[in-house]
């Protein structure tokens, strides 16, 4: 139907979809709606190392950790809105098949044999939806499993529900009207991050051990900050991408990159070593043949003093005092056990925002509004980009002198010059510099002899519900590390405490630039107080065992110092 009338079958779709999620989960059996037992206290407590080896010996029968999980997802999503996709009755009939072909089961003879994952609603699993927050998506269900989907069935793992997620996946929130606004379960006042949101609210809640998630410019990694989790950013070719669904199709200047996330390191490093082991070359062309080194993992491990990079700003926006406070924890607790640290000044962080995010917008935005039925709501932030992008050239560029000249915002200014549809010429040549851009990275870190980096992962912890609109262009700490496809993880650290975190006397807002006014419209250490905060680990491309490692011995060090971090209790 063409506009304005799909704005009927847009309604249609969405009341659809959740009278359908409704559905679902009220035709759950019992086991789904019962209070929570000891026993399952106890399974709840056990990482996945512990229940795939209870499997493996028959101790522990897989439908009963998959009702157990699935228990407290309903719980999670009671009061979050985390879960889009029910796949419980089916997750069941896949452990009965265990793993026989042409019946979609699980081998429970793999190294994740009976571990629920959830996935983000863009994966796709034979019979369901991938909507990704679209309703034109909505009653197109997807003939068989994607890559990822098929290799978890390998590994013995068990998909059993999916999640939430913003409307063009480009947002550290999660709202969508198919599915609805997902909200963070430490204070629901706040975002759980985006665009893998309803992964991290899941997780944070307790209602699984893994998820797995996609990440353009910080999707999986600010949802971990944004929620007190982990995750991982793998380098491109190191994970599975075929078989999964996505609002920019062909957009390849920045390159999505799927990855995994989980309520603790420990899973976090086992699940990843055993879905890399899976050889996932077999599966999907994409990815890399570089099987698990634990060489690397051996190596990291004895060596016994780090040269560490200490990245305190990205020269656009100052970390908040709260996210400043997390970085610092880590610097000391790292130089406590010896290890030496250094504050760095790498290649222009504010140009890699600048080349990364014409890049991503080089079609005009078009392609991600391209979905859209009337009517439909665009993410806040998503569409301050699109409006500016339609702005006819000759007033965007007064726009512009008026920003550089009497305002005088050269940051600002420096991010909105370009920023329109570019033609095949002009996106090569942006393409031409970040090559230059990667090559200057790589000289100067070969250069200083760097083990790692410590970062901030967002200028600011959790933003309120709607703050995107102004917050749209403070992703400078992640997107960076996505242009130059470095592997990255995500530690939670503190808490914002509403004494410790305030602004300082001498903090001027009327000073900020346009991107940092965007992200300290928000700031609010009073009202944020109890929402996590995360640091940032990352490694050269490629080093995902390295960098999984590294996060183990940066979590001992803040163990030993006292400030580990504490998840959520699960209720």
């Amino acid at each position: 139907m063409f506009p304005p009338f799909d704005y009927f079958e847009h309604r249609r779709a969405c009341q659809g979809k959740q009278l359908q999620r409704t559905s679902r989960i009220l035709s759950l059996p019992f086991p789904y709606h019962s209070a929570i037992s000891p026993a399952d206290r106890s399974l709840l407590s056990k990482p996945i190392s512990e229940l795939v080896q209870d499997v493996h010996a028959h101790r522990l029968a897989p439908i009963d950790i998959l009702r157990c999980y699935g228990k407290i997802a309903l719980r999670a999503h009671e009061k979050t809105n985390c879960l889009t996709e029910i796949m419980m009755p089916e997750a069941e009939g896949w452990l009965e098949a265990d793993g026989r072909s042409g019946r979609g089961g699980v081998n429970l003879k793999g190294p994740l044999a009976g571990i629920p994952v959830s996935l983000k609603d863009t994966f796709a699993v034979g019979g369901f939806d991938v909507t990704i927050g679209y309703s034109h998506y909505a009653g197109k269900p997807c003939a068989e499993d994607g890559n990822v989907v098929k290799i978890l069935k390998a590994a013995g793992a068990v998909p059993y529900v999916k999640t939430n997620l913003p409307t063009t996946l480009l947002s550290f929130e999660s709202s969508n009207d198919v599915w609805g606004r997902c909200l963070n379960p430490h204070n629901t006042k706040y975002s759980p991050g985006g665009s893998t949101g309803g992964e991290s609210a899941l997780l944070a809640y307790g209602g699984g051990r893994i998820g797995i998630g996609s990440d353009v410019a910080g999707s999986v990694r600010v949802p971990a900050h944004f929620a007190g989790i982990y995750s991982l950013r793998c380098s491109t070719g190191r994970w599975p991408k075929m078989g999964t669904n996505t609002s920019m199709p062909g957009q390849e200047g920045v390159p999505s990159v799927c990855s995994p996330m989980a309520r603790t390191l420990e899973d976090l490093v086992y699940f990843s070593r055993s879905f890399i082991g899976m050889r996932c070359w077999r599966w999907d062309h994409t990815v890399h043949p570089i099987a698990w080194r634990d060489d690397v993992v051996w190596e990291t491990q004895k060596k016994e003093r780090f040269k560490v990079g200490v990245l305190r700003t990205d020269g656009v926006v100052d970390p908040s005092p709260a996210c400043a406070r997390a970085l610092e924890k880590t610097v000391s607790a790292l130089r406590f056990q010896g290890h030496e640290c250094i504050d760095i000044s790498p290649p222009s962080p504010y140009l890699a925002l600048q080349i990364a995010s014409n890049l991503l917008t080089s079609d005009g935005c078009r392609t991600f509004l391209s979905y859209f039925r009337t009517g439909e709501t665009n993410d806040p932030g998503a569409r301050q980009m699109s409006l500016y992008m339609k702005i006819p050239r000759p007033f965007k560029y007064l726009y512009y002198l008026w920003v550089k000249y009497v305002r005088r915002d050269e940051v600002w200014a420096g991010l909105l010059a370009e920023w329109q549809e570019k033609s095949s010429y002009e996106q090569w040549k942006w393409v031409k510099t970040r090559e230059a851009y990667k090559a200057l990275w790589h000289e100067w870190w070969h250069g200083q002899e760097l083990d790692f980096l410590v970062t901030p992962v967002n200028a600011t912890p959790a933003v309120p519900h709607m703050g995107m609109k102004e917050a749209v262009s403070s992703c400078g700490y992640t997107f960076l590390f996505n242009l130059l496809d470095y592997t990255c993880g995500i530690i939670p650290v503190t808490k914002v405490d509403s004494i410790t975190d305030q602004l300082p006397e001498t903090f001027q807002f009327r000073r900020l630039n346009g991107v940092a006014k965007g992200a300290y419209t928000h700031y609010d250490a009073d009202a944020m107080h109890g929402l996590p905060v995360a640091v940032q680990i990352v490694g050269q491309r490629l080093e995902e065992e390295k960098v999984l490692t590294i996060m183990e011995r940066v979590e001992d060090a803040l163990k030993e110092s006292g400030a580990k971090y504490e998840l959520l209790r699960i209720e």
